[in-house]
């Protein structure tokens, strides 16, 4: 099957799928909400942060979603099926892939621009300025597309989403924190914190906000690559 067929099939599967349009759904309530929280009682030192806080807690619907999409094929010998339409592994991967990234990519930029009229409608003039905080939205979208994408790529290594989950909200949640009170150097490269540098009005670190995407963008292609090199050498 080519790749447009095979990719339109993968979009079926994943608009058919409730628990990934409710994800969807999350992400952008989740950002909004949170951020709004923090816009409220801001700290302001980083008025472009505060109105992107909710973004580290977004990012964990955007994981959810990309571990759902892979995970489903592991499930009931839906992968044997799969493969017998599109018996190329890595085309079927790549279709499977790009159906996870366009939705999320979208839904993640709507986000970022909710985000940022919600945050400098509650912060008012202690808002980041426009131009500022459209840079955040793009990024935000970004950064969400590419956590889904680290997700999706663990999960067919995995191939287990309970196992993907169990790995990678504890390490959001806590293990990236640590590491980050502890060395800061150390926790600019790890794909979440990366990413989340171009939310930022200034940073301390040796990343901007566009390399600190290339490092989170580094980090989910060699995630994607390992999880089609899985699928290679591995029975379905």
């Amino acid at each position: 099957m080519p790749f447009t067929p095979a990719l339109h099939a993968e979009w079926i599967k994943i608009r058919s799928l409730r628990p990934l349009v409710g994800g969807l759904a999350a992400m952008l309530v989740v950002t909004a909400a949170f951020s709004a929280l923090a816009s409220a009682d801001p700290d302001g030192t980083d008025p472009l942060f505060t109105a992107f806080f909710g973004v580290a807690f977004g990012q964990i619907a955007a994981i959810a979603f990309g571990t759902t999409a892979v995970s489903s094929e592991f499930r009931g010998g839906a992968l044997r099926l799969t493969l017998a339409a599109v018996p190329d592994r890595r085309r079927w991967f790549a279709a499977k892939a790009t159906a996870i990234a366009l939705p999320v990519l979208a839904t993640g930029l709507l986000t970022g621009l909710v985000t940022l009229l919600v945050g400098k409608a509650v912060l008012g003039a202690d808002g980041p300025a426009w131009a500022e905080g459209l840079r955040g939205a793009v990024g935000c979208g970004l950064h969400l597309t590419l956590m889904a994408l680290f997700a999706a790529g663990l999960t067919a290594v995995l191939r287990s989403g309970v196992a993907t989950l169990s790995v990678l909200i504890p390490f959001l949640l806590i293990v990236s924190f640590v590491i980050g009170d502890m060395s800061s150097g150390v926790a600019d490269l790890l794909p979440d914190r990366a990413g989340q540098v171009a939310l930022h009005s200034t940073w301390d670190g040796s990343l901007g906000p566009w390399s600190g995407l290339a490092v989170a963008a580094l980090w989910t292609a060699a995630a994607l690559f390992a999880g089609a090199w899985s699928l290679h050498r591995r029975d379905a």
